[in-house]
């Protein structure tokens, strides 16, 4: 299978370690016994191309050949998605290189191959797109116009190239599965302050992949500290095939569902094991694309996005006469959660402890950025009695990310694992418990030194508006007179014996290769929040709701709760309430997850460069 051509190598910026544990370059199939103990009976010859071939030690023709030949080219080994899980070497924002099954071609594949409907083996075909790939949309359209484009927009044409061109036969935005991971990530974190369940405090946020996955095969000692709540990505599958596809009259594997989301990881994500459901032998996600790819699919079909579709500019679902109680509903279009572009979990969860508090008017909320804009702290103080209700910090970017793993170690005393974030020694953490527990230190001095209760991390500086997935910024045309290469480099282009025809320049890509542009990112947050001039500090804390799509999506969720984990009916009111026996374990099953580590088998020592 082909790579996606949307994949790139460049500016890769946040690479942890280095290993050989993944380096697989050619496979060999039919191994000769040597002559002689401990002498090679073939050698590996590469030719000026870069293909490998093999040949006898002696110059004779290689075993299984036909004598025709004194050579034998090579298959180059495929490194399956599976096997990337596995290893425990390198972590990169670009780990899915190493994929084969998740690209735009094998989605245009299943699509021209789908039977059609008629057909008993027909598949349901659905894409998901979360707002972060909107809003880079958005942001590139905006780029190369007068006119400001919402992401609402963008939707709505986003959703007639899947229908009409492509041949989706449902098209959805992610935000409503993030209203309820959201309310189950609180209910999570409800539970932990109880002391319920294996989770500790302070509780990490789980949406990242790439984190999660540093996580798992760098600092095994921070697992239990992050949430077990699946992410919008894996609670859109849920949604998708075990409760939209019962009212469809599907199973789930009638259904082949696509997501599009900022950052190659999330592949990586839906990959997982724990994601496969065993008895219909099918992922929640069957296959991820990122922005970059959408757009590749957008330009092979010839589909200008900046062209106006019909009914664009209609208001977002639900309309005033839509009603729950339908066969089939709709679910809510680009529901705002107001805090950050990653989802606002540190605030709709500051929101949720504000709303449910005795005297919501008596909090107030303070927040400092200790580094930059990508590291900052949220504190909410009781004004009557000073005292910290809860403490909880934003944390983007692997430089940042280690700041806090050391962080949470040492004020859970926990021993920090090998990794860039293990090489401070546990000491510290002793010494700090032997501070806090000393007899003279005041009250106001252990407030002072109260750790997190709960932190928003995300691998990627900027978050998911500045994915590895995302297009990048918008350049000028190139020219043939130009004197650089599209990476940047400087390059004579006669002396390289490139020559074009005068009135044929060199085609000019619509998007640059580089990563991280912070002028850039800005430009996408901005469009992510559309309509709003800022992205508001939090929601309000008297505890009101934000509008009737809100409400809307509050009752929906219940339903979906109700009606996906069997409970009886007329028993689940809020989705914060416990459900009886078989309905909570098929709701934990259905909306939270599970970590392991996994064990590194490469031996520094031993490797050899």
């Amino acid at each position: 299978m082909a790579f996606s051509g949307a994949l790139t190598l460049t500016d890769l910026n946040d690479f942890i370690t280095p290993s050989q544990a993944c380096i697989k370059p050619v496979e060999q199939t039919n191994k000769p016994e040597p002559q002689d103990p401990g002498a090679a009976a073939t050698q590996i010859q590469v030719d000026s191309s870069g293909s490998y071939y093999e040949i006898s030690a002696n110059g004779a023709v290689s075993s299984g050949q036909s004598g025709e030949s004194t050579k034998q080219k090579l298959t180059t080994a495929e490194i399956s998605l599976n096997d990337c899980l596995a290893c425990s070497g390198c972590i990169t924002s670009a780990e899915s290189v190493l994929i084969t099954m998740q690209s735009h071609t094998e989605v245009l594949n299943f699509l021209e191959n789908n039977p059609p409907p008629s057909s008993p083996s027909h598949k349901v075909p659905v894409i998901s797109i979360a707002p972060q790939s909107l809003a880079s949309f958005a942001a590139s359209i905006s780029s190369t116009s007068s006119q400001n484009i919402s992401l609402l927009q963008i939707l709505r044409r986003v959703r007639a190239f899947c229908t009409s061109v492509l041949g989706f036969e449902h098209v959805y935005d992610t935000t409503f599965a993030r209203h309820l991971s959201l309310l189950e990530h609180a209910r999570e974190f409800a539970e932990r302050k109880e002391g319920k369940g294996e989770g500790k405090l302070p509780m990490l946020a789980s949406a990242c992949p790439g984190w999660v996955c540093y996580a798992e095969k760098t600092h095994a000692e921070m697992l239990p500290f992050i949430s077990r709540t699946k992410s919008p990505q894996q609670v859109m599958g849920t949604l998708v095939k075990e409760w939209m596809g019962a009212k469809w009259g599907k199973r789930p594997d009638q259904i082949y569902h696509v997501t599009v989301m900022p950052c190659y990881d999330k592949k990586l994500e839906a990959s997982r094991q724990d994601f496969y459901n065993d008895a219909y032998a099918t992922r929640d996600v069957d296959c991820v694309l990122t922005t970059g790819e959408l757009q590749l699919l957008m330009q092979e079909k010839g589909w200008d996005l900046s062209a106006s579709v019909p009914d664009e500019n209609l208001p977002p679902h639900p309309h005033p006469s839509m009603s729950l109680d339908a066969s089939e509903p709709i679910l809510p279009e680009l529901l705002s959660h107001p805090g950050t572009s990653s989802g606002s979990y540190l605030h709709s969860l500051i929101h949720t402890l504000t709303s449910t508090h005795p005297t919501p008017s008596s909090l107030s909320l303070s927040s400092r950025t200790i580094r930059n804009a990508d590291y900052e702290e949220y504190t909410l103080t009781d004004s009557a009695t000073g005292a910290v209700v809860f403490r909880g910090a934003k944390c983007y970017g692997f430089r940042n990310l280690q700041n806090v793993v050391r962080k949470v170690g040492k004020e859970a005393g926990v021993q920090v694992g090998r990794g860039a974030a293990g090489r401070m020694a546990g000491v510290r953490a002793r010494g700090r418990a032997v501070r806090r527990g000393g007899a003279a230190a005041s009250g106001a001095a252990q407030e002072e030194e109260r750790g997190y209760d709960y932190v928003e991390v995300m691998a990627c500086p900027g978050g998911c508006v500045n994915g590895g997935g995302q297009l990048r910024p918008v350049q000028a045309s190139t020219s043939s007179s130009s004197t650089k290469d599209e990476e940047g480099f400087a390059r004579d282009w006669a002396s390289s014996g490139v020559k074009m025809d005068v009135d044929e320049p060199l085609p000019a890509a619509p998007v640059g290769p580089k990563w991280g542009d912070k002028e850039w990112t800005r430009k996408v947050e901005a469009a992510y929040w559309h309509a709003l001039p800022t992205p508001p500090p939090t929601p309000p804390a008297d505890g009101a709701s934000p509008g009737s799509a809100f409400e809307y999506a509050d009752t929906l969720a219940v339903r979906v709760l109700s009606e996906v984990t069997g409970a009886q009916e007329g028993t689940v009111r809020q989705w914060t309430e416990s459900l009886d026996g078989e309905a909570e374990e098929k709701r934990r099953a259905l909306f939270r997850t599970q970590y392991r580590a996994v064990e590194s088998e490469v031996v520094g020592l031993a490797v050899k460069w």
